[in-house]
């Protein structure tokens, strides 16, 4: 009883069993037509004969093992892959069936492989999830036949967790050109430094190219060789983030909200900052301080900060500026550069919240992200077809004008800004904090 719940029917089955009824029921009107109907009847019982004893007896078996990651990458594709080890003295054809997580609503899918006797395939494929939390893959389940009449069934893995963490995928991509010094690579201009953001390190000899400013003379006279002042950067400066929690941050652009944008590329900078030597810190809000963390770069910062944004969510209430002002003001004392992801989506949003982000601009740089409505810029340049069609252009047109009013009121104001797609937030973040150490601003 037990292998016969592991059997299936398979289509062949039904459609092969149609064909010798139909060959039955020709014979009352064809004359010796009966003999070949029974000849291909018993042909047929003997074919399923085998065809389930061979599935069925001996110790021929289909094992699956599941090569997956520990934690996913969300709004990245995650590599998955599986791998299916025949049993079978004889080839087989094999269906897998895995019972993917509820979040990624994946109903249709399935594997298909041919096995030789004895061997193993390999089965690659990419996933790409959407939201923070625990994936559960079910089941996952082989179905093997080898005439195509009956299938029976495997069950190769039980259930597995999977954690879906922010994108770590984009991390380690910028921790490498980080940490080989190649992050003016990502697209930002050579500028040149204003005012005093050097640090002395140590005087070398000169080399072509270098500046003559940098001159040491006295050194040049002691070692009769030209000799010139190393500089580095500054280094230790606190970089925030600060992330808005607000339904504001709800909007969903390519199956990602502006939340999970905006924690994947405060990931990454808080990252690409310590790699930098600078400290790393962070602050989640909405209409209370949802998480704080100080400003460090030891070790274990960027642990403390991935574990503190795989946690948040967005909420349904409105933001309170004025708090995240005064628990800043109170718990951030040193000159800081702190990047605000917000989403301002009409001039008057903006209006009630920029007297808090002014007096916060007075002891901090404040760089506020702005972020572009893709969709509706999609909308207002496409070719209109009917009348409703320029009404829609026209009213996609006054949010891309009342957008463009929001950053110019934020640049008047004082206030570094961030005007982005949200798929290219993460790159841009990067290059206005390189573009501000360059000019020295803090």
């Amino acid at each position: 009883m037990k292998k016969l719940k592991q059997l299936f029917l398979t289509n062949q089955f039904f459609y092969s069993l149609l064909g010798v009824a139909t060959l039955f029921t020709f014979s009352f009107f064809v004359k010796g037509l009966l003999i070949v109907a029974w000849i291909v009847f018993w042909i047929w019982l003997a074919v399923l004969a085998f065809d389930f004893i061979v599935l069925f007896s001996g110790k021929g078996r289909i094992e699956i093992t599941r090569i997956y990651p520990e934690k996913l990458s969300n709004g990245d594709e995650n590599p998955m892959r599986l791998i299916v080890n025949s049993f079978y003295p004889f080839g087989t054809k094999v269906d897998i069936l895995e019972e993917f997580p509820v979040q990624l609503q994946i109903r249709d899918k399935d594997f298909a492989t041919s096995l030789p006797a004895f061997q193993r395939s390999e089965i690659s494929f990419s996933l790409r999830p959407t939201q923070r939390g625990v994936y559960q893959f079910g089941r996952c389940m082989a179905l093997v036949k080898r005439f195509g009449f009956f299938k029976r069934r495997f069950v190769t893995n039980q259930e597995q967790e999977i954690p879906c963490y922010p994108s770590y995928i984009q991390l380690r991509k910028y921790q490498l050109l980080a940490t080989s010094n190649r992050l003016n690579e990502l697209g930002i201009k050579r500028i040149r430094r204003i005012g005093s953001a050097m640090e002395f390190d140590h005087v070398r000899e000169y080399v072509q190219g270098d500046d003559y400013r940098h001159m040491n003379w006295k050194a040049s006279a002691k070692v009769k060789k030209l000799m010139v002042n190393q500089y580095e950067e500054e280094k230790s400066q606190p970089i925030y983030s600060f992330i808005d929690l607000g339904r504001a941050m709800r909007m969903p652009f390519n199956g990602l909200t502006l939340l999970d944008y905006s924690i994947n590329a405060a990931l990454v900078l808080s990252n690409a900052t310590i790699l930098k030597q600078d400290r790393a810190g962070l602050l989640t809000f909405s209409n209370d301080i949802n998480a704080f963390i100080a400003a460090e770069k030891r070790n274990n910062q960027m642990h403390k900060i991935s574990e503190a944004l795989y946690q948040v969510s967005t909420k349904f209430e409105e933001s309170e500026f004025g708090r995240l002002y005064s628990y800043a003001n109170a718990h951030i004392n040193k000159r800081s550069l702190i990047f605000v992801y917000t989403n301002f989506e009409t001039l008057d949003s903006l209006r009630r919240q920029i007297n808090y982000l002014s007096m916060l601009n007075r002891s901090h740089i404040i760089v506020v992200v702005v972020f572009k409505n893709v969709e509706i810029e999609d909308l207002a340049k496409s070719t209109p077809k009917k009348t409703i069609d320029i009404y829609n252009q026209v009213i996609a047109e006054k949010f891309i004008y009342e957008k463009q009013l929001i950053v110019q009121e934020l640049i008047r104001n004082g206030f570094q800004t961030i005007y982005t797609a949200p798929e290219n937030l993460t790159i841009n973040s990067i290059n206005k904090y390189l573009e501000i150490k360059a000019r020295g601003l803090i």
